[in-house]
């Protein structure tokens, strides 16, 4: 298959590969810029059971990430490689474990292939390299049903099924210490279906229910239970408004319709697209010589996470990424046993999606006004043109990786070209999010802060009006005052109100008050501010979307 010094080698490429551009981009609003700023305030502040955006306490997720990244800022210091290195390293682990997993409960070919998938589908790199809680959350979701798998084996011996159980109990919990109740709630539904679907009652007594109990609420309860009685308000904010209100109503924006993460699979797989359909047909098939099912679980486990999703109220396309490491695995161990033809097709199709993206970037730049004018943006035609020499690069990447990987096909070395089209794949995406950072100054606020970095002292007062930007607090490197616009904080400013200004009437007289002050206005509010409240500002920084003022 392949050697033992060919797997370390091709382990230290992908690390590097994987982790080399962590800290390239800037952090972008809203996520990356919320979750790093949490971490922030958390070292600042000392407090590690509450955690606190803008100074507000903030209950809608918990405080796990927030606890890894707020100690990667304690040991390497606040930058952007730290902040996102959480997801980055849970990304890299997640892919580990589909090969771990993979052979033992699959064989190693399907191990490999299933670690290549894993390492390079589009949807599990763009997550993996951007701050949010989603890699979290599947990586601990992905150990807790592996896990589970790996107990459940026929020829698991009593202590070794017990070991693992245990260890799904506490990747459940983890699970839910990274973004709530869908930790345990879906691994635990994907179980049951599964002992229904196979009518294996005697299931049920290996799940060590007692012990595996004890375990998952002694790692879980803990900081639920102190940041209840720290906070009177955590309990029905946490569990009833972003659970169950969240689910079932649109409050929050995000409602899709039924069928919206169909092209989100589709699209997120890619490179492996020519796989998906026949991997999962594949994996409801019968091994009548075993008892336990490992393919049909992972495949009900997919079904479960695509199911509940899609019927949520609230979408967003991250959130079936805790069904791709297992997917990953299906794939690859359809993979291990297909023919050249499948692994042909896969390079050819991973060409051509490669040369249309090719043509795609030197047709907008050939025609680009009429690009801009379709696009509708407001943004500056240059971050658009920065960023097309960047997606033209990715999509050679992936052409060259596709040509090269059928070309391996054709010649029977199949592994060769799987290994070639996950590097291919992890490439172009990797190049297409490096190339983001010429789109940064839209939605970062780190340009326009180093603009200021003089005027910055630590007891100016700094207003945010009518506006709000997560990304500003983090390179600030402090808490301001907020005016007008609460953004996702209604909540929480109700509970505190602290010293949030309703009105512009009201900071207008706070800024005459204040002997030296700050703020940062959308570009466009400004002349309307001071025609309304004629107060002196003296603007030190502009952007396309912001301009920040001083009281001379």
């Amino acid at each position: 298959m392949i050697s033992r010094r060919a797997l370390w080698a091709l382990l230290i490429v992908f690390a590097a590969a994987w982790f080399c551009n962590l800290g390239y981009r800037h952090l972008v609003k809203p996520d990356e810029g919320r979750y790093a700023e949490i971490a922030r305030e958390m070292v600042a502040s000392g407090d590690w059971v509450t955690p606190r955006l803008n100074g507000y306490k903030y209950f809608e997720k918990p405080a796990l990430q927030y606890w890894a990244t707020a100690a990667a800022f304690s040991l390497f210091g606040q930058n952007e490689w730290t902040a996102r290195l959480w997801p980055g390293l849970t990304g890299f682990l997640g892919v580990l474990l589909v090969f771990f997993a993979g052979r033992r409960l699959l064989g190693p070919p399907a191990g490999l292939y299933g670690a290549a998938v894993a390492a390079s589908g589009a949807l599990y790199v763009f997550i993996g390299h951007g701050l949010s809680l989603d890699m979290g959350l599947a990586f601990f979701m992905s150990a807790c049903v592996f896990a589970f798998a790996l107990a459940q084996r026929d020829e698991a011996e009593p202590e070794t099924r017990r070991r693992w159980m245990l260890l799904a109990w506490a990747a459940a919990a983890l699970a839910v210490l990274s973004k709530g109740l869908v930790g345990v709630v879906l691994p635990a539904a994907a179980v049951v279906l599964y002992i229904l679907v196979e009518r294996d009652w005697k299931r049920l007594a290996r799940l060590h229910l007692l012990s595996g109990g004890i375990l998952f609420l002694a790692i879980a309860a803990p900081w639920f239970i102190a940041a209840s009685l720290a906070n009177p308000e955590f309990f029905r904010f946490f569990f009833i408004h972003e659970h169950f209100e969240r689910f079932l109503s649109r409050e929050h924006g995000r409602y899709q319709p039924l069928w919206y993460f169909v092209p989100v699979l589709l699209l997120g797989i890619l490179p492996w697209v020519v796989s998906l359909l026949p991997a999962l047909w594949r994996a409801w098939a019968r091994d009548a010589q075993v008892r336990f099912q490992p393919r049909r679980f992972l495949l009900l486990w997919c079904a479960v996470v695509f199911v509940f999703f899609s019927a949520s109220q609230s979408k967003i396309g991250s959130y079936i990424l805790p069904m791709f490491p297992a997917l990953a695995l299906l794939i690859g161990a359809y993979l291990a046993s297909a023919g050249r033809q499948i692994a042909l097709a896969q390079g050819a199709v991973a060409a051509l999606l490669g040369a249309a993206l090719v043509a795609a970037s030197l047709l907008a730049a050939a025609h680009f006004p009429t690009v801009l004018e379709l696009l509708g943006s407001d943004r500056p035609s240059q971050f658009y043109a920065g960023y097309l020499p960047w997606l033209l690069a990715a999509g050679i990447a992936l052409a060259v990786a596709g040509a090269v990987s059928a070309w391996f096909s054709l010649r029977e070395r199949l592994v060769a070209a799987a290994i070639t089209l996950a590097f291919g794949g992890l490439a172009w995406m990797q190049i297409a999010f490096s190339g983001h950072e010429t789109l940064a100054p839209a939605f970062s606020a780190y340009h326009i802060v180093q603009k200021i970095r003089g005027e910055l002292k630590p007891d100016i007062p700094f207003y945010v009006v009518d506006t709000f930007d997560h990304t500003l607090l983090f390179y600030l490197g402090r808490t301001v005052t907020m005016v007008a616009y609460k953004d996702e904080l209604a909540i929480p400013i109700s509970w505190e109100p602290r010293d949030f200004i309703p009105d512009t009437a009201a900071f207008a007289r706070a800024w005459q008050a204040d002997r030296e002050a700050l703020a940062m206005f959308s570009a466009e509010d400004l002349a309307g501010f001071l025609k309304a409240h004629p107060v002196p500002m003296q603007v030190i920084a502009r952007d396309a979307r912001r301009v920040i003022v001083r009281k001379p």
